[in-house]
């Protein structure tokens, strides 16, 4: 291992490793082919537990924000898309492993009103994508709304990973770090009414 780090450090040193500027302009060479390449890499590597934000920081700097959003957006979504169907065709869904009444409840809530939750909890960057994905799927949310959900609870994080690594090649956006905070809150936020919601039904219901 040792020897390993030595080697590595000497290559990062030693060897000339090419600019933000050059890998755009070879990335803009490589043909129009290439963007699709990417897509379907993006859609394939992020169905696994891969972290989703290395690919969206390589869209950024390869094609910038124009391509790099479009492309981002819309191989997360579909990749969460495949990854919820999975998880049901394998049949590892909550209300076939376990059987009690407050996971039943709470998987009827999902399945009526599981877009509220899907969508805040895109619009916290902080939770991991896979990992919602399979619990999702794990879930009964219904997949048109979760689909759309998705693809609105991505958009902002994404815009904002896409133009961070636009911004490798010399275009920084003092916007970044407040966009991706707002989107923050603005989940937490809907998350919490949601879960208040759910609450107050519960309440509700237990009345006599």
């Amino acid at each position: 291992m040792a020897a390993t780090i030595v080697i590595l450090v000497a290559v990062a040193y030693f060897v000339p490793l090419p600019t933000a500027l050059q890998v755009r302009d070879w990335a803009t060479s490589a043909g129009p082919w290439f963007p699709l390449v990417f897509f379907v890499a993006h859609v394939v590597v992020t169905v696994f537990p891969f972290p989703r934000t290395a690919f969206t920081l390589a869209a950024g700097l390869l094609f910038g924000p124009a391509l790099g959003v479009p492309i981002a957006v819309a191989a997360s979504t579909l990749s969460a898309v495949i990854a919820l169907l999975l998880v049901r065709t394998a049949g590892w869904q909550v209300h076939k492993l376990v059987e009690h009444p407050r996971v039943d409840a709470i998987d009827q809530r999902l399945r009526e009103r599981g877009w509220p939750v899907v969508l805040s909890a895109r619009l916290i960057f902080a939770l991991p994508f896979s990992v919602l994905n399979y619990a999702a799927g794990a879930s009964s949310v219904r997949v048109l709304p979760y689909t759309l959900a998705t693809l609105f609870g991505v958009l902002p994080g994404t815009a904002a990973v896409v133009i961070l690594g636009d911004a490798l090649t010399g275009r920084v956006s003092p916007m970044l770090l407040v966009v991706s905070l707002c989107t923050a809150l603005v989940g937490l936020a809907v998350l919490a009414l949601e879960i208040r919601s759910h609450r107050r039904a519960g309440a509700a219901d237990a009345r006599p």
